[in-house]
């Protein structure tokens, strides 16, 4: 039986997981969406109540009935290298491999239709709530007069984008920002806009979610500093236990969304309570793994390599 991740061959952080996999012997194949047609490419046929399908890249062939498992990691869009390129064949590409894929009886770590909902920040915070996370209040309007008096009722709060930054080239880095209650929300009318109550923390959180197994790292958060992603400010991640309180509502948040990983975003205030700001789906560990030791690229490949359910 053989894994199949759907990601780039820039994507190192796959080849942490990859390596994993080639220690334990466990055939698999990389696959980017980008490449077909091309380099990559696939076969499907109904006949009499059969299916058969297969996948081909850098020579090799495989049947997609010996998958037991898929990684959606970051695939990139269908026909992207195609040598005529466009949203017609991407989608045509696109329904053809996903559509094949979804034929199968393969695990997946996430399914497309769960990771697709499971972005959406709405989502998030109500899915959050209901699993008993502690939510910072959040408005997500188009009226300026909304936005005012949200930040007249809170007086601190922050700006942040509500799908993350905008697929352009080079990418453009959009960091959470704070901003004053006398703010001119005039400019809120033209797209809507993602305002939050701001959390005085000490610290960054990251708890990366591998199936049932949880992976908690702390960051002390430097003076004055809104958005952990962005500057470094001497602090490193360590290593932190998992409150039993935070670990079940992981755990019903992962069973809603019904996703297999998950990498989720907290602030830890002065009276040590985890705030929930997000759950990337397909968020990065490897910078975590590679400052605390947690071994997150093998409960993937463990995770992956596990046997298909009968």
């Amino acid at each position: 039986m053989t894994v199949l991740i759907l990601t780039s061959q820039e994507d190192v952080t796959a080849d942490l997981v990859v390596a994993e996999l080639r220690e334990r012997n466990v055939p698999l194949i990389r696959f980017d969406p980008a490449d077909l047609p091309g380099t990559a490419g696939i076969s499907t046929e109904f006949e009499r109540g059969d299916f058969t399908g297969y996948l081909s890249t850098d020579g090799r062939l495989v049947s997609v009935h010996s998958l037991r498992s898929i990684w959606v990691r970051r695939p990139g869009q269908p026909a992207a290298h195609a040598p005529e390129p466009s949203e017609w064949l991407s989608a045509e590409c696109g329904q053809a491999l996903y559509g094949m894929l979804y034929s199968t009886e393969a695990r997946w770590m996430n399914h497309p239709s769960a990771a697709l909902l499971a972005r959406s920040k709405p989502w998030q915070l109500r899915t959050a709530h209901r699993s008993g996370f502690a939510v910072p209040p959040t408005l997500i309007t188009t009226y300026p007069r909304a936005a005012k008096e949200f930040a007249g009722q809170f007086q601190d709060i922050v700006v942040k984008t509500v799908s993350g930054p905008p697929p352009v080239n080079p990418p453009m880095a959009l960091p959470t920002t704070r901003i004053a209650p006398d703010t001119d929300f005039s400019g809120v009318a033209a797209g809507a806009t993602l305002l939050q109550r701001y959390i005085p923390k000490t610290a960054d959180i990251r708890l990366t979610c591998v199936g049932g197994r949880m992976f908690a790292a702390r960051k002390t958060t430097a003076s004055g500093q809104v958005d952990g992603r962005y500057g470094f400010y001497g602090h490193l991640w360590d290593a932190v236990d998992v409150p039993r309180r935070i670990g079940q509502a992981v755990r019903e948040y992962m069973t809603l969304a019904g996703l297999a990983y998950g990498a989720f975003d907290f602030a830890e205030d002065e009276d040590g309570t985890w705030w929930f700001l997000e759950c990337n789906q397909g968020g990065q560990f490897g910078f975590i793994e590679l400052e605390t030791g947690q071994p997150i690229a093998a409960a993937i490949a463990t995770w992956l390599a596990a046997p298909r359910p009968a």
